[in-house]
């Protein structure tokens, strides 16, 4: 049989996942900030790694997909939404006593500017809200100069 079969990553991840947390440990991941599609704080990484407690008591609704697994959790007191693509998780482990797996990590070819677009219709208003408050024009010049204010509201901070 030829037939090429899909990552076992994702289920291995669970199942360690499920098992650690079965056994009143928390699960912790390794995981490698360059891989595409990795969202995480910046500023937490060390040498492109971040360590992530993903125990239910320590993060938002965790959602384990079939390609990623998303959740909330705080950072300095603020709440962040994390994205991590299961190709980027290098080890899923018990942070009491180490028991866990390793695991290659899995780079992805970025996608062309055009597919991106094509795949992720709900992103563009948020994509044209940022080119308004760069454009030049009068109109525009206002709200900008407005935001520059601060009111202790959260910004939006683009990291590529």
């Amino acid at each position: 049989m030829s037939e090429q079969m899909t990552s076992n990553k994702p289920y291995l991840v669970r199942a360690f996942y499920d098992w650690i947390s079965d056994n009143g440990l928390t699960p912790y991941i390794a995981v490698d900030i360059t891989v595409y599609g990795v969202i995480v704080p910046q500023g937490y990484a060390q040498d492109d790694q971040i360590i992530l407690n993903i125990a239910s008591s320590a993060v938002g609704a965790i959602a384990m997909g079939d390609e990623l697994i998303e959740f909330s959790a705080r950072f300095g007191g603020k709440l962040e939404h994390l994205v991590v693509p299961y190709g980027a998780i290098a080890a899923i482990y018990a942070k009491e006593n180490g028991a866990g797996t390793g695991f290659a990590i899995e780079h992805t070819e970025q996608p062309e500017l055009a597919d991106i677009s094509e795949q992720q219709e709900p992103e563009k208003p948020g994509l044209s809200a940022i080119d308004s408050t760069t454009s030049t024009d009068d109109d525009n010049q206002a709200p900008a100069a407005k935001s520059e204010k601060p009111k202790g509201r959260p910004s939006l901070k683009v990291i590529k």
